[in-house]
């Protein structure tokens, strides 16, 4: 099973949001759960990431096969890149 942590900057956005979109969130975070590989991977500078779609917002997150860790490091909306 996969671990799940964030970053202090995923912690401070997701102080922010609201309920509907929290909701959403959590379920794209049991996808990563589940299968840590299923969030599209990331070229150039965000190489070694990867994210999944939660509306027009994108959860970016790192995982480490190693240590069997997803780190969620950000939330940002797709025109923000």
């Amino acid at each position: 099973m996969v671990n799940i942590k964030t970053s202090e900057k995923f912690e401070r956005i997701l102080d922010k949001i609201d309920k509907s979109l929290k909701i959403q969130i959590d379920k794209q975070i049991d996808k990563i759960i589940a299968n840590p590989e299923v969030g599209k991977p990331m070229r150039n500078v965000r190489k070694g990431t990867r994210e999944l779609y939660v509306g027009p917002l994108r959860l970016s997150y790192f995982y480490d096969k190693n240590t069997d860790t997803a780190i969620l490091l950000d939330f940002y909306h797709k025109d923000e890149q």
